[in-house]
């Protein structure tokens, strides 16, 4: 049995109770708990997903342009499964020496094309297409259209049949291509938990542009555990706003909408590990309550 999910994602587009329901019918198999559990989970909830665009293409076609990045965590037993698409971040926060000091352990791995390796997967995936990534506005893109290489939806850049005139020209490839451009296969890692493991945060690529890992993980050290997602996302607004030469205070005020041009979204989830109820077993945990703080 499991003894508590944790799940994340950093849209709501893509609904996070659709992935949730099938990753327990997936989890509830013999086997378990596994990272083939999680996988199989991500592909029933991309496989639903794809299915809605395909039954609303004629009435609703820009549904074939929406994705979502997708970080997820399960705990099961003394294991930390973590599963990600796209660019958000998992990161555990530890203690180390005689000391107590805490330091940060990135626990996830990303799909984002500006990192080197995931444009050298890219090209050795696609071989024939010199243009799968491309530097537009000094940020490298799959396509020149999309940063992640890997997410939930995203139909058109998967399947050329979504590839029309059907949806806004800011999204349609111009080149005609035969295989997948993206992929909704996770990277999936287990982490076996230690009594030097305090607490582990998730949080969107909004948050990580702001912060360090180190950064992140000693403001949630160094401050009560009550709010600890809410003070990441304020020390990250804060430093966005000091690179834009302006207060916090002025940032805040503007439209949400329009702040996406001053930084990405930002959402924000900090779980916090009790090892002694870890190792009473099931019946002694209580259900997880989580609180996430968002900001669009």
């Amino acid at each position: 049995m499991t003894k508590f999910h944790t799940l994340f994602g950093t849209s709501t587009r893509i609904s996070s109770l659709s992935w949730l329901c099938h990753s327990q019918e997936a989890a509830s198999g013999p086997g378990g708990v596994t990272a083939d559990a999680i996988r199989d989970a991500f592909a029933a909830t991309e496989a639903a997903f794809i299915a809605q665009v395909s039954s609303q293409w004629d009435t609703n076609p820009d549904l074939a342009t929406v994705g979502s990045c997708c970080l997820v965590g399960v705990v099961h037993e003394q294991t930390l499964f973590v599963a990600n698409l796209g660019d958000s971040r998992a990161v555990l926060g530890k203690k180390v020496g005689r000391s107590g000091q805490i330091v940060a352990e990135q626990l996830s791995a990303e799909h984002n094309a500006n990192d080197e390796a995931v444009r050298q997967e890219l090209m050795a995936q696609h071989p024939d297409d010199p243009q799968i990534v491309a530097l537009k506005h000094g940020v490298w893109r799959v396509k020149g259209i999309i940063q992640v290489s890997r997410s939930l939806g995203d139909a058109y850049l998967k399947d050329a049949k979504y590839n029309t005139d059907r949806i806004k020209p800011k999204f349609r490839v111009s080149e005609p291509f035969s295989r997948p451009i993206m992929s909704a296969e996770p990277t999936i890692v287990s982490h076996s938990l230690e009594p030097s493991d305090c607490f582990v945060i998730f949080a969107s690529d909004g948050l990580w542009e702001h912060l360090t890992n180190q950064e992140a993980v000693e403001i949630v050290h160094n401050n009560q555990r009550a709010g600890s997602a809410k003070r990441l996302i304020k020390a990250a607004l804060q430093e966005a706003a000091r690179k834009r030469e302006m207060r916090y205070s002025d940032l805040m005020r503007i439209d949400k909408k329009v702040r996406r041009h001053f930084h990405d979204d930002i959402t924000v989830i900090v779980l916090f590990i009790n090892h002694e109820l870890l190792a009473k077993g099931n019946a002694q945990v209580p259900p997880l309550s989580i609180r996430s703080a968002l900001d669009h």
